[in-house]
């Protein structure tokens, strides 16, 4: 069973992730970096899927080498590092220095 899409493209399921845009105005190939960041952060096998089919897997590589380590959550970075086989990211500072 096929997922449903948005008018753009993107899979309807994956609206929940984009809380503070226009779902339906994102573009993916102009908002290709957050729609990179949001999906690998939070999407489901099928979202992953369809983030893999539309950009490829070395531009999503080369994402994750480039932002992976400021824009995804700790443990999701270090596990597409894995999983993408590059190295892990420094240990990057907290918020709170405390």
């Amino acid at each position: 069973m096929k997922a449903m899409s948005s008018s753009t493209g993107i899979p309807a399921s994956a609206a929940p992730f984009f809380q503070e845009y226009r779902f339906d105005q994102l573009d993916p190939k102009r908002h290709a970096s957050l729609v990179i960041e949001r999906l690998l952060a939070y999407g489901s096998r099928a979202e992953l899927r369809w983030l893999f089919d539309t950009y490829g897997r070395e531009r999503i590589r080369a994402w994750v080498a480039a932002m992976g380590a400021q824009r995804l959550p700790v443990r999701r970075c270090r596990l597409w590092c894995v999983l993408l086989d590059l190295p892990q990211p420094e240990k990057r500072p907290g918020i709170w220095q405390y």
